[in-house]
């Protein structure tokens, strides 16, 4: 994690370019984080852009682009992340995590271990996932999550993903927490609501945090309010150099 005093003011050249780590804070949307920072760097019309939606309901490493570097977001979004989260068996959800409230319950008592190893050797590989109906793919020019918000039925398509890791953390029933590598576009709320139909039972995302993006680490992010300050020092310092005191 970066600590506010070990980046100078001066550091940043928002026009030229920066990439910028950000841990997204819980219930920010992506989109939130880049008008925040857009919003520091007024007067200055800055681009600002993101590499990689995060959901409201997710933290983590959330890549952020400024001025001509924006032209790298589509390269950068391509790279395979790294999530780690858990997912709750025996509840669905009509969004696939809690978005929405539980629709179904279901009993998972006779879920052993060795049930929950053996359905995550079926999500390794290649593997084709439907995306969630509350998710932000456009259809007609319009975000399917708003469909669904109105009840219409969304007619959606398989995609297909690689998931090159799938590791259980600690299994604490209800609860599975788990460590998943996967490639662009994965939905790990669709990978829990899967999870629950190879069990039998439903399932759903109750917790998800993206830790790496490609070469890009949660560890080296900085939090908001840390890189806003920064921002406005940098702003600071830039009116003193440029008004001095007579």
């Amino acid at each position: 994690m970066k600590d506010i005093h070990e980046t100078n003011s001066s550091d940043f050249h928002f026009a030229e370019g920066e990439v910028l780590l950000v841990d997204k804070p819980l219930n920010w949307t992506s989109f939130d984080v880049v008008g925040k920072l857009r919003n520091s760097m007024k007067p200055q019309k800055i681009k600002v852009g993101h590499a990689g939606t995060l959901d409201p309901l997710a933290t983590g490493l959330l890549i952020l682009c400024t001025g001509k570097f924006t032209k790298k977001i589509d390269s950068y979004q391509a790279e395979d992340k790294e999530y780690t989260g858990t997912i709750t068996i025996g509840a669905s959800t009509p969004s696939y995590d809690l978005e929405t409230e539980v629709d179904q319950l279901f009993d998972y008592s006779t879920i052993t271990d060795t049930d929950i190893y053996k359905t995550v050797e079926k999500f390794l590989g290649e593997i084709a996932q439907f995306p969630p109906a509350h998710s932000a793919i456009k259809i007609n020019g319009e975000r399917i999550y708003e469909k669904a918000r109105r009840g219409e039925q969304v007619e959606l398509k398989k995609r297909q993903v690689k998931i090159t890791a799938f590791d259980i953390q600690r299994i604490e029933l209800p609860n599975v927490h788990f460590r998943i590598q996967c490639s662009k576009g994965t939905y790990i709320r669709s990978i829990a609501h899967d999870f629950g139909k190879e069990l039998g039972i439903g399932a759903h995302l109750s917790s998800l945090r993206r830790t790496k993006s490609g070469n890009f680490s949660v560890l080296d992010a900085w939090k908001i309010d840390d890189l806003v300050k920064v921002i406005n020092a940098q702003k600071e310092t830039s009116q003193n150099l440029s008004n001095p005191t007579k």
